[in-house]
């Protein structure tokens, strides 16, 4: 039955506690300690119960109880700090943003992603990703950087996880009552609730506009269960991940060209758009549509003019990228092809790794890749396995060269700190550790820490997370029925003195959650030793269609129920960010063994690193390149091993070793005093060398700097005069494109001999036919570098050549003081690339010509 009239109900609050309205819909609450503890103090088991939610704990407090708060001095005072401490942050024009980039007028971010994991009680993330993206925007607002996000909100949100008699993984979804969360619905002028149009085949659907407060950032969510929709629309935004592959298509619709036009809708007019994967980037062609219609371009000209586009890919394995069948995109985006006055194969070949494979599936990945002006991976490792995995699309080019570059990931430290840390650290480091944590002076500070004060700080913790993790064991225990005995012994379980070992993440087949478990002897003995105890903590999901995923699962089940395991193993289910906190600030030991190199960054381990937890991990992702022998410990070698199964034996061979003959060892060498030195000396150094690297506030300033203010100021540039720039670089782009299959390196000399001494200086000319173009439409260079066995030029230098001579369409280039630096047989070659001062980068193009 549907209602005749709706009405949007608030909590009737008393007159000294009409603040907390305000409080409760800004998710800066989120990474405020003080916040959160105000919130408790009103009810802490309702504070509980509401899955640590302030706008629905509201929504059911009792009047009795915030009329008690009312006449509650205490509370009152503790109110005001929080919103005068609220106040001062979003008025506050001393961010580092405004401090050194203030003068750069006109910076307007767009920050597009299809999850944000900002807080557990706004279900819409699953996560690393989203996770990622949510400490992206909390960082951003720190920063003061002008940035506004873009996602979608689903109705049901990711699954509640829950696991039956046999340990086999079962997923519920409970829908999100949008008036009980911290989002409040976008309204026009006039007061009218603001909708936007979403072209679909046949149809244009209509999708509410959602706003979240993120501190200084803003956050507007669509979704699409609007009354205007069919009922099969009505539900495109009901499930994170959920449904077929036509279903990713509407969603990516409704995300990409969805949150476009709601941006125009809002006045808001970014001169970046940043895609935090491909499942955004259809927002491509959205803008290039607008710009063709603004400034009567072709669509060559449209891509140059959009030309503040940032994407970063966080998949290093080609399947994780999305892929749409060639009729599914014609049906679905065969308009654009219309508006860019293509044909549907010429249209389909921008999201081809082979334009001429009139078979191959679109990737949106390669769309983003051929229009963004900046790409990147999220470690080190990363942005190598990213370039080697995208060489078809720049045939030719060393893979050191193709333009994707990295920015490692990082954590907003505020938000996984625990609060006895973040008290600790207030005293020892002082404010400047929130403020400027990407500062490696502040985190030196740890030093002045006494050891005993910050081991006792963590044992602390640890006794929280051993509570926490038998209530949930029990809790989960009685859901599922199982026998009394087995619930009681939930209360036993785990000891809080012990060696802990956490593991929580996403349950993918490739980050074997189980490597530490394959040698079930060894295992017990580790687990069972009365002297020397450890034990291991486990939460995350499987993907509700990974079964292999869930097979870990019910893995790690089944040993718990060994009579001399399952005091020391416990599995906590229904993880999500509430339990992460737990996990991460409680634990001991971090662990992470994901198969190299498929971790793309992995964060966990930084959510660690930032509460004292040291990191034992394979070396991949982000410990490939943290990694240092006094901050944690490395399982394998980098050294790729062909054969898996051979693989998993070495490396959980390597992984008992680490912990028999290091780990345990030296969290058990205790002094007179009881206090491990060693370990608690290895936890500062972690912290001193770890903390101000991974973070998100380091990260995001990459990002500002390296690309959103440089691609903010070419967006601006190629725009001009009705984007007269943008339409001559697309001239200039198709000339030489046209020109460059005949262009050829003739000849090469040198002034050397063949057996020449380290450091000798030689002259090197090239001859270049240029097909008819002018030396500076190209750039000539040396490449050199050792030869290998196999006869192959491995570059370490390249160098410039100079134009000296023009005969016709030859031109001679020319190098002066070229040496070798080391001994052995060095070789060299000349290349050639195209040249233009708008260029960001000369391979983007795909163009080179070698000698």
């Amino acid at each position: 039955m549907k209602p005749l009239k709706t009405y949007a109900v608030q909590p009737r609050l008393p007159e000294l506690l009409q603040p907390l309205r305000g409080v409760v819909y800004d998710l800066h609450w989120a990474w405020n300690h003080d916040a959160i503890e105000l919130f408790r103090r009103l009810d802490r088991d309702l504070w509980e119960a509401s899955g640590h939610n302030p706008v629905l704990m509201l929504g059911t407090i009792t009047q009795e109880r915030l009329d008690a708060a009312a006449a509650d001095p205490a509370f009152v005072a503790h109110l005001d700090r929080v919103v005068a401490e609220f106040g001062s942050y979003t008025a506050s024009d001393s961010t580092w943003y405004h401090r050194t980039h203030n003068s750069t007028a006109g910076l307007r971010v767009a920050y597009f992603s299809l999850e944000f994991g900002i807080t557990e009680c706004l279900s819409i993330f699953a996560g690393g990703l989203g996770i990622l993206a949510g400490d992206h925007l909390k960082s951003a607002s720190d920063l003061g950087i002008p940035l506004t996000g873009v996602g979608l909100l689903y109705q049901e949100g990711y699954f509640r996880q829950r696991l039956n008699e046999a340990g086999w993984q079962q997923e519920t979804y409970e829908p999100n009552d949008f008036h009980n969360l911290p989002v409040e619905q976008v309204v026009d002028a006039d007061g009218e609730v603001l909708a936007v149009d979403v072209p679909l085949p046949g149809r244009d659907i209509a999708a509410y506009v959602w706003q979240a407060k993120v501190g200084r950032v803003d956050l507007y969510l669509l979704d699409t269960n609007h009354p205007d929709n069919s009922v099969d629309d009505r539900r495109i935004t009901d499930q994170l991940y959920g449904g077929s592959r036509e279903t990713r298509m509407k969603q990516e619709i409704v995300l990409g060209v969805g949150g476009f036009r709601a941006l125009e809708k809002l006045g808001i007019e970014p001169t970046v758009y940043h895609m935090n994967e491909g499942h955004s980037a259809f927002l491509v062609l959205e803008w290039m549509t607008r710009l063709i219609d603004r400034y009567g371009m072709s669509f060559a000209e449209a891509k140059e003019a959009a030309a503040g586009l940032v994407f970063t890919t966080h998949t290093p394995v080609p399947a994780g990228h999305d892929y749409f069948s060639p009729g599914l995109v014609e049906r679905y985006l065969g308009r654009y092809a219309a508006i860019f006055g293509h044909g549907i194969n010429d249209f389909l070949a921008l999201g081809r790794r082979n334009p001429a494979n009139s078979s191959e599936e679109f990737c949106n990945t390669v769309l983003a890749l051929d229009t963004a002006a900046y790409a990147n991976g999220v470690s080190k490792l990363h942005g190598i396995v990213s370039r080697e995995m995208f060489t078809d699309l720049w045939p030719d080019h060393p893979s050191e060269e193709i333009p994707i570059s990295s920015i490692t990931n990082g954590v907003h430290a505020k938000t996984w700190v625990s609060k006895e840390m973040k008290e600790l650290y207030d005293r020892y480091l002082g404010p400047q550790w929130r403020e400027e944590p990407a500062d490696a002076q502040v985190w030196k500070r740890i030093a002045e820490v006494p050891l005993a004060e910050l081991w006792r700080t963590h044992q602390r913790r640890r006794d929280r997370l051993v509570a926490f993790a038998r209530r949930r064991l029990r809790q989960q225990l009685e859901d599922r029925g199982a026998p009394q005995a087995e619930v009681d012994m939930a209360d036993v379980v785990l000891d809080p003195n012990a060696l802990t070992i956490g593991f929580s993440r996403r349950f993918a087949t490739y980050k074997r959650a189980t490597l530490v478990l394959q040698d079930t002897i060894r295992l017990a003995r580790l687990l069972g030793d009365t002297e020397r105890p450890v034990q291991i903590i486990y939460a995350g999901k499987a993907h509700p269609a990974d079964d292999g995923g869930k097979e870990l699962i019910k893995q790690i089940i089944d040993l718990t129920k060994d009579p001399g395991i399952r005091r020391h193993l416990v599995f906590i289910s229904d993880y999500d960010m509430s339990v992460t906190r737990y996990l991460v600030q409680g634990a001991d030991v971090w662990l992470n063994t994901p198969v190299r190199p498929l971790e793309a960054s992995g964060t966990s381990g930084m959510k660690a690193a930032v509460n004292g937890v040291l990191n034992i991990s394979t070396l991949d992702g982000w410990w490939d390149e943290a990694y240092e022998t006094d901050v944690g410990w490395a399982i394998g070698r980098r050294d790729p091993v062909a054969d898996p199964a051979q693989r998993d034996r070495f490396e959980a061979h390597a992984l008992y070793d680490l912990l028999e003959r290091d780990v345990v060892p030296l969290f058990y060498e205790r002094g007179p005093d009881g206090l491990p030195r060693g370990w608690v000396n290895r936890v500062q150094t972690a912290i001193a060398k770890l903390n101000h690297q991974y973070n998100t506030h380091r990260m995001v300033r990459e990002y500002t700097e390296r690309y959103y203010l440089p691609a903010s100021k070419r967006q601006r540039r190629m725009t001009q005069d009705r984007g007269g720039p943008a339409k001559d670089l697309a001239g200039w782009k198709a000339r030489v494109g046209a020109a460059w299959g005949n262009v050829r390196v003739l000849a090469i000399e040198s002034s050397a001999s063949a057996e020449i001494e380290v450091n000798d200086e030689m002259t090197v000319r090239a001859q270049v036919h240029l097909a008819g173009m002018t030396a500076d439409n190209v750039v000539v260079e040396l490449y050199s570098g050792p030869v290998d066995a196999a006869g192959e030029l491995r570059c370490e230098q390249t160098t410039e050549m100079e134009p000296v001579e023009a005969v016709g369409d030859d031109h001679w280039f020319e190098a002066t003081k070229v040496s070798f630096g080391k001994s052995g047989l060095q070789g060299l070659t000349v290349r050639v690339l195209p040249h233009h001062p708008d260029l960001v980068n000369p391979h983007r193009m795909g163009l080179i010509a070698w000698g």
